[in-house]
């Protein structure tokens, strides 16, 4: 398999869309690995019994669970190495069976005291079309 080559300043415009990350029907078992790996264990995410007494129709993944697939979207095409920001809004619950589509674009290219920057917009929406997390990121590139 050909690794890609490494994203550079001149390779990027303002426009330039990030290619989508997509996680298909997230599982109540992809919450209880994602709870043992980040010690998040609030059972509102994995005991049903527990959800519905707090008046939600089943457990939800976690909000920072969906962080990491857009921090994944973002530094599969920035290199992980060269983010530099990255914030996250939480804008709905993703539930068993949804699958989530991140993506992105690049919304400005600066330079700022000799090191290449680009900024961009990223959300992740569900296949409902419901934004669960909006975001942006700021990243150094290579200047050529």
């Amino acid at each position: 398999m050909k690794e890609k080559p490494p994203l550079r300043y001149p390779d990027v415009k303002v426009g330039d869309e990030i290619p989508p990350f997509v996680v298909e029907k997230l599982t109540r078992a992809d919450f209880v690995r994602y709870a043992g790996a980040s010690g998040d264990f609030n059972p509102i995410h994995y005991d049903q019994t527990f959800a519905e007494a707090a008046g939600l129709p089943t457990v939800f993944a976690q909000g920072m669970l969906n962080a990491g697939f857009l921090a994944k979207c973002v530094t599969d095409y920035v290199g992980v190495g060269n983010l530099r920001k990255f914030r996250v809004r939480f804008a709905t619950r993703v539930w068993p069976g949804d699958t989530v589509t991140c993506r992105g674009r690049v919304t400005e290219k600066y330079v700022e005291n000799g090191r290449c920057y680009i900024a961009g917009e990223l959300e992740s929406v569900t296949q409902k079309g419901e934004v669960a997390l909006r975001g942006s990121f700021v990243a150094e590139l290579p200047p050529d």
